[in-house]
């Protein structure tokens, strides 16, 4: 059998007439236009002289058309290689120095500026995507056969590369394998119950994990169907939530919901269910959207190098402030960062895990891919975090995010949920700032929820009551938003440029 990820995809098509993906004006597209339309893009790649291994980078808004193209990938046996459509040229010219693609895809727009760099890198091949189709890789697809005979591959073929955010040094290319998208859509479509009934709303990006793995690929082997928004819209969403199932979204986007007075319990009656991730969501949006609507969202945790690790349960309590269980198939473990030494439940230590959803490697980066598994082939995640009597997963915060003053470990996660927890505190982001005292100063920046003013001196003192001293805030400092990226994590990195000279004498 062949390894490839669309051909089990299409042994899972029961009824080829069933929809695929519905579009806010109402078209649908069927599994059967899926196939068709996924062939003859494939067709136009291979005229284009893609070949298997060949890279195809991706760097354009969100379209019906970057399904196709993703899934002519797979066809081919190409590599997909999706960017952030907020990159700037500069910054494209490292991953496609990089990665070397031979076919770029881009708004038309950008064409022109893309062009010239990347004729510089002697990449000739450049084509566009467009939201009426009339771009020129959309033109080529019309006119090839909508036949295509899907390439054997095996499971280990890399079907995408992901380059990591690169908040700290060089962004790395995540090489993602066929069987490491089926393993874990696999995995998710069993524990999150996902049938041929269900209707996703499909609001995030697809450039990134959770949007073009976590949530196509579990629709896409379940048989069910997506209403496509090509960006979170909260108007669109209440309007089109009526017709849906299920939701995906990062926790901006339930926060937003919360906003909204039409937001009610009986709006919310008939979706199944909420899931949240790529950030992690406070236990207060948690409790107060159960308080809503009577549903208690599903937040899981994953990472690009390894798509889902772990998840709450379907059945039985979805922890707040928790991220669940291994996934089927996944095993987890929590060990000492120095030593490797695996820890005992209630200790904080970094995350490793084992399984057929991790990622073979980065890129072009023999060196860095050793660095990042240990000996046995568990992979670090460079995730803190510890284990619960009860055997859930909590994360603590990132390593990076660790702060040490006085010479002791501060995890951010557990003073944010200190001020989470404070009826003035909307949100809050902990961080270390250099300290002549202590080295780092364990410092807030929180954002008002309106029920009441941010006095720094009382929150303080309630902390204190809450908190070790060393833990507590040294400052609290109030904005109207946190910085976060376009998949709605905080940015910490802006937070201690902005903020680096506070404790400064």
């Amino acid at each position: 059998m062949s390894g490839n990820l669309f051909g089990t995809i299409a042994s899972r098509i029961d009824d080829p007439a069933a929809p695929f993906l519905t579009l806010p004006d109402g078209t649908t597209i069927s599994y059967q236009d899926m196939i068709a339309l996924s062939g003859q893009y494939a067709n136009a790649l291979a005229r284009l002289g893609v070949t298997k291994g060949d890279r195809v980078a991706v760097q354009t808004q969100k379209y019906k058309e970057c399904f196709w193209l993703y899934l002519a990938c797979l066809r081919t046996g190409a590599i997909y290689l999706p960017l952030n459509s907020a990159y700037t040229t500069a910054e494209v010219e490292y991953f496609a120095g990089d990665a070397e693609p031979v076919l770029f895809v881009c708004d038309p727009d950008r064409k022109d500026d893309l062009t010239t760099m990347l004729s510089g890198l002697g990449i000739g091949h450049v084509e566009t995507l467009d939201a009426d189709g009339t771009g020129s890789l959309s033109i080529r697809a019309e006119q090839m056969s909508p036949s295509f005979d899907t390439i054997e591959l095996s499971g280990d073929d890399l079907a995408a590369i992901l380059y990591t955010s690169g908040t700290t040094g060089r962004s790395k290319g995540a090489m993602i394998s066929h069987d490491n998208l089926r393993s874990n859509a696999e995995a998710l479509v069993d524990i999150w119950r996902f049938t041929s009934s269900d209707i996703l709303l499909h609001a995030l990006p697809i450039y990134h994990t959770h949007g073009l793995f976590v949530a196509t690929n579990t629709v896409l082997l379940s048989g069910g169907s997506m209403l496509f928004l090509p960006k979170f819209d909260l108007d669109e969403v209440m309007k089109m939530m009526p017709r849906t199932t299920a939701m995906m979204g990062v926790p901006t986007f339930y926060i937003r919901l919360l906003t909204r007075d039409d937001f009610t319990r009986e709006a919310a009656d008939h979706m199944r269910i909420f899931i949240s991730g790529s950030a992690p969501l406070s236990a207060e949006i948690h409790r107060s959207f159960t308080e809503r609507t009577g549903k208690a969202i599903l937040e899981r945790y994953g990472m690009t190098e390894t798509n889902m690790i772990t998840s709450n349960p379907y059945d039985g309590l979805r922890k707040p402030g928790a991220v669940g269980f291994a996934l089927p198939g996944v095993t987890v473990r929590i060990a000492d960062p120095e030593t490797g030494s695996v820890l005992e439940n209630g200790e904080v230590g970094v995350i490793e895990l084992k399984g057929p959803n991790v990622f073979k490697g980065y890129w072009r980066m023999p060196e860095k891919t050793e660095q990042e598994f240990r000996p046995d082939g568990f992979f670090i995640t460079g995730d803190l975090g510890y284990f619960d009597d009860e055997g859930y997963v909590t994360i603590s915060g990132r390593d990076k995010d660790l702060i040490i003053s006085g010479g002791l470990n501060v995890y951010p996660a557990e003073v944010e949920n200190a001020l989470d927890e404070q009826p003035e505190i909307s949100e809050s982001a902990v961080i270390g700032l250099p300290h002549g005292d202590f080295g780092e100063g364990v410092t807030a920046v929180v954002v008002a929820s309106g029920k009441g003013s941010v006095n720094e001196t009382a929150l303080r003192s309630r902390l204190e009551g809450q908190l070790a001293k060393f833990k507590t805030p040294r400052r609290i400092i109030e904005l109207d938003a946190l910085p976060r990226n376009t998949m709605g994590k905080i940015q910490k990195n802006v937070l201690r440029e902005r903020f680096k000279d506070l404790y400064a004498e």
